[in-house]
């Protein structure tokens, strides 16, 4: 016998159902498209609904219900308004990043390496 609690959810079918009633109210309201949203519907916590993805039979289910609220996140930055909190969310719950590169490949003869040294340090 396994131990541990056993499921909330028996089958993806009762998240997917779920997910869709969950976006369909989020549009009659006007609301936005949230995975702690869509816990709330599904009378559970926001870690746990993503601990499901984790479970083979669910993966591909939280995979797009996942993409479907990013989507709408993604889709917020190019509506204007306040965008730090829809980047705030992307970044923290979706792995995006702000990319910075920076070439540090500088080919300097040791004499000019002196020189600019000796330049940055001229009061």
């Amino acid at each position: 016998m396994a131990g541990g609690r056993p499921l909330k959810f028996e089958s993806f079918e009762q998240i997917e159902k779920a997910a869709k009633e969950y976006f369909e109210l989020c549009d009659e309201q006007g609301r936005p498209y949230t995975m702690t949203g869509l816990a709330i519907a599904l009378d559970t916590d926001r870690k746990t609904l993503l601990n499901y993805e984790e479970k083979e039979e669910f993966f591909p289910t939280l995979k797009k219900i996942k993409c479907i609220v990013e989507n709408y996140a993604e889709e917020k930055l190019f509506n204007g308004g306040n965008t730090a909190g829809v980047i705030f969310n992307l970044k923290n719950n979706y792995g995006w990043i702000d990319k910075q590169e920076v070439d540090t490949n500088v080919n300097l003869s040791y004499e000019e390496k002196l020189k600019q040294v000796a330049d940055d340090n001229e009061y």
